[in-house]
């Protein structure tokens, strides 16, 4: 009895071993199904490695939570006034991006989330920030207030950038008579139901470049991404895609 005891418990162990190892790959892929399940996507999406950091810039710390391969096409996720760079992880839009081979980039703008406020220039925010980030040029997304610091930055360097992703944001009928015909290729997103800025001005905005999409979210109020988070994500990697290489 000693002797088959010290040879079943192996086995024993072993199938012990599997059975962890099963569960594991279970819960692993149960997150995935449950990102997806909440994105409205059809097929998985894993959740991505997100690292937490912060970048010292005109003498104070920005953070940011970034995602994806080092050298793909950087996407610089901006925020509105109530929500900060822990908004695109909780969507989900750091995995959607990072699976998708993009390098996404949250930052939480002065004074929000971990970054302490201090006094920018609106002007110049952007274009100094994405020069010491060192990602190229990147497409940046900016819903709502954001748009005080991205819209300065579409207008005087659109060399700096490759697209633009404007989410209902701030400016957007003052700037459309400054852009003139912006070069930079530009997908427009609104939410039909949204009660601070009315979708008619999305087509006024998109008037004011060469090329642009607009995409108007059923059902969906000013942070239209949040009500319609599969439909955002579908139209943000479509226009990604667009860009090419």
């Amino acid at each position: 009895m000693r002797l088959s005891g010290r040879t079943e418990r192996p086995a024993v162990q072993g199938a012990v071993v599997r059975i962890a190892a099963g569960i594991r790959a279970g819960l692993r892929l149960g997150a995935h199904l449950c990102v997806a399940a909440w994105l409205g996507l059809a097929l998985p999406v894993a959740a991505a490695e997100v690292t937490d950091s912060s970048v010292t810039f005109q003498g104070h710390p920005v953070h940011l939570l970034s995602a994806g391969p080092p050298k793909g096409r950087a996407v610089l996720l901006l925020h509105g006034a109530k929500f900060r760079a822990q908004t695109w992880k909780k969507l989900g839009t750091l995995d959607v991006l990072a699976g998708a081979g993009y390098r996404a980039i949250a930052i939480d703008l002065p004074g929000t989330g971990k970054s302490p406020g201090w006094r920018i220039d609106p002007k110049t925010f952007l274009a100094e920030l994405i020069a010491q980030l060192d990602i190229g040029k990147p497409v940046v997304l900016s819903p709502s207030r954001s748009g005080n610091v991205s819209f300065p930055l579409i207008l005087e360097h659109p060399d700096k950038v490759s697209g633009f992703v404007a989410i209902a944001p701030v400016g957007a009928q003052e700037y459309a008579s400054k852009l003139k015909q912006s070069p930079v290729p530009a997908l427009i997103i609104w939410g039909e139901l949204d009660p601070l800025f009315p979708p008619s001005l999305a087509p006024t905005l998109a008037a004011s470049f060469k090329k642009a999409d607009v995409v108007i979210l059923p059902k969906a109020k000013h942070p239209a991404y949040l009500d319609q988070p599969k439909l955002f994500h579908e139209a943000l990697l479509k226009f990604l895609k667009g860009l090419g290489d």
